[in-house]
């Protein structure tokens, strides 16, 4: 697109399916750099990806070439598919339906790459549903308490 220009930094936040802790230190950083290549391929740029065994934050720059509703569903609809195909698991790996994705300007994407960071260190003070609350909160995202990545009754 001749002629455009946009500075768009977003910070994407999604969850294993019935949040389980599957996400395995062993082939995390491949995981993360897949979702790398994805949104590189897509055209846009990764800032960070980082996460816990149950849950992921991506920072990255959105070019106005696609929708994040799209985006988001390749990077999640394929990241299953590469998880599944390299059996890490014994049964089949899916994320929850769903995300969260929250705007930053330039001057904040600093601060949120030290956030991403240390997501461990994070998480020793606060549970991942407390985070994603706060995250809400502080966005003022209007939720519905009956879908915040709760587990699934089966």
């Amino acid at each position: 697109m001749a002629n455009t220009y946009t500075q768009i930094h977003i910070q994407a936040v999604f969850a294993v399916q019935n949040r389980e802790c599957i996400i395995d230190r062993g082939w995390k950083d491949e995981l993360y750099k897949y979702i790398t290549g994805i949104i590189q391929n897509n055209g846009h740029k990764m800032l960070i990806v980082n996460g816990m065994p149950d849950h992921v934050h991506i920072l990255f720059g959105m070019r106005p070439s696609q929708s994040l509703s799209n985006l988001l569903q390749d990077i999640k609809g394929d990241s299953s598919r590469w998880i599944n195909e390299r059996k890490f698991l014994k049964a089949k790996f899916s994320w929850q339906e769903g995300y969260g994705a929250f705007s930053y300007g330039r001057s904040q994407v600093s601060q949120v790459i030290q956030y991403i960071e240390r997501q461990e260190e994070h998480h020793k003070k606060k549970t991942f549903i407390e985070e994603y609350r706060a995250f809400l909160s502080a966005f003022e995202v209007p939720f519905d308490e009956r879908y915040i990545f709760c587990p699934i009754d089966y």
